[in-house]
C-alpha cells in the first residue's frame, strides 16, 4: 500500500472514548500536522485544552472542518445527518469525511446527501472501545489489532479509500472493507444483539436486586459482571444504534428468541442431551475466536504495539 496515512489537518466533530483516542494514536505516530476538535459545552471544551493532545479546540463543527483533509464525525449515529449539513459547506475539495458509527447503511442515508460531489465520502466503524466515555477516557492504543471496517459507497475514489484505509492501519487497526448492509447485518448479530441482551439483563437484575436487598449485585459473578461493563456503555450512542439499524436487529432477535425457545424447551423436559449438544457448540465457537486472535487476557488498555517503545 503506497497510499500516505499523514494529513495536514485533522478534524475530530467530537472528543470522547473514541475521538479522543483517534487524536492521541494520531499525534504519537505523527499522521496529521494539525489536530482540531469540537466539543458541545464550554466545561468539556476547557479540559480537552489541560490535555494539550489537540492543536485547537472549537465550539463550531464548521469551523473545525474549514480547511480539514480529513473530518471524522465521532458523535452518536443520530447525529451525524444535521452535522454533515452543518459542515458541508466548509468542507475543502478534495478532502475525506468519515465517521465511526456502528451502523453505516442509515450514515450512508443520512450524510450523504449533504456533501459536496467534489468531497470523498468514506464511513468507517473502528469495532473498539471500552465503557468509559468522554475526554479522560480515550487512549493510543484502543484500536491496535481490532478491527476498522470501512463501507465506501458505489463510486467513491479509491485513492481516498487507501488513504483512510492507512491511517486506520497506522492507528494500529486490521481494516476490512464491507457494503453498508453486510456491514449492519453482521454487527447486529456480533456486537447489537449483545448490547440487547446485557441492557435486559441488567435491568432484570436490577429489579431482582430490590427485592432481596441487592444481594443480586452483590454476589454478581464474573459472567454478570461482563454483562454490567457492556450495560454501562453511553446510552445515547446505543439509542441511535437500534433505532437505526432496527430491520437487522430485529431480524436476529426473532432467531435469538428461537433459539431461546428451543433451550426454554429442553430444561423443561429435562433434556440434558440438547442442552450438552449447544452448549458444546457454542464452546467451540468462543475457542475459536481465541485461536484468531480476536480476544486475549491483555487488557485494552496498554496493549503493545510495534511502533510505540513500552516503558
Amino acid at each position: 500500500m503506497n497510499a500516505s496515512p499523514k494529513f495536514e489537518r485533522l478534524a475530530l466533530i467530537g472528543f470522547g472514548l473514541i475521538g479522543g483516542s483517534i487524536a492521541r494514536a494520531a499525534r504519537a505516530h505523527g499522521l496529521a500536522g494539525e489536530i482540531i476538535t469540537t466539543a458541545r459545552s464550554e466545561t468539556t471544551r476547557a479540559r480537552i485544552a489541560e490535555l494539550g493532545i489537540v492543536d485547537r479546540v472549537v465550539a463550531s463543527n464548521a469551523e473545525a472542518a474549514d480547511g480539514a483533509d480529513l473530518v471524522i464525525l465521532c458523535i452518536p449515529v443520530g447525529a451525524c445527518g444535521p452535522v454533515a449539513q452543518e459542515i458541508a459547506g466548509h468542507l475543502k475539495p478534495g478532502a475525506i469525511v468519515s465517521d465511526v458509527g456502528s451502523v453505516k447503511g442509515a450514515i450512508v442515508r443520512d450524510m450523504a446527501p449533504h456533501l459536496p460531489k467534489e468531497i470523498h465520502f468514506v464511513p468507517a466503524h473502528p469495532v473498539a472501545g471500552t465503557e468509559n466515555s468522554g475526554p479522560d477516557s480515550g487512549f493510543a492504543e484502543l484500536f491496535i489489532n481490532r478491527w476498522c471496517i470501512l463501507t465506501p459507497p458505489e463510486g467513491v475514489d479509491a485513492g481516498a479509500v487507501d488513504r483512510l484505509r492507512a491511517f486506520w492501519a497506522a492507528l494500529g487497526a486490521k481494516v476490512e472493507i464491507m457494503t453498508p448492509d453486510h456491514h449492519d447485518l453482521v454487527l447486529a448479530i456480533t456486537s447489537h444483539l449483545p448490547h440487547l441482551i446485557a441492557y435486559t439483563i441488567v435491568g432484570t437484575a436490577d429489579e431482582l436486586a430490590q427485592v432481596t436487598e441487592s444481594e443480586v449485585i452483590k454476589f454478581s459473578a464474573g459472567g454478570f459482571r461482563d454483562f454490567t461493563r457492556i450495560a454501562a456503555s453511553d446510552p445515547t450512542m446505543w439509542r441511535d444504534v437500534f433505532l437505526n439499524n432496527k430491520d437487522a436487529v430485529l431480524e436476529m432477535l426473532g432467531t435469538f428468541n428461537e433459539d431461546l425457545a428451543k433451550l426454554t424447551r429442553a430444561i423443561r423436559r429435562g433434556d440434558g442431551q440438547a442442552l450438552f449438544d449447544h452448549f458444546a457448540r457454542t464452546r467451540a465457537i468462543r475457542r475459536g475466536i481465541v485461536e484468531i486472535g480476536q480476544d486475549s487476557a491483555a487488557p485494552d488498555f496498554g496493549r503493545p504495539h510495534p511502533q510505540i517503545k513500552q516503558p
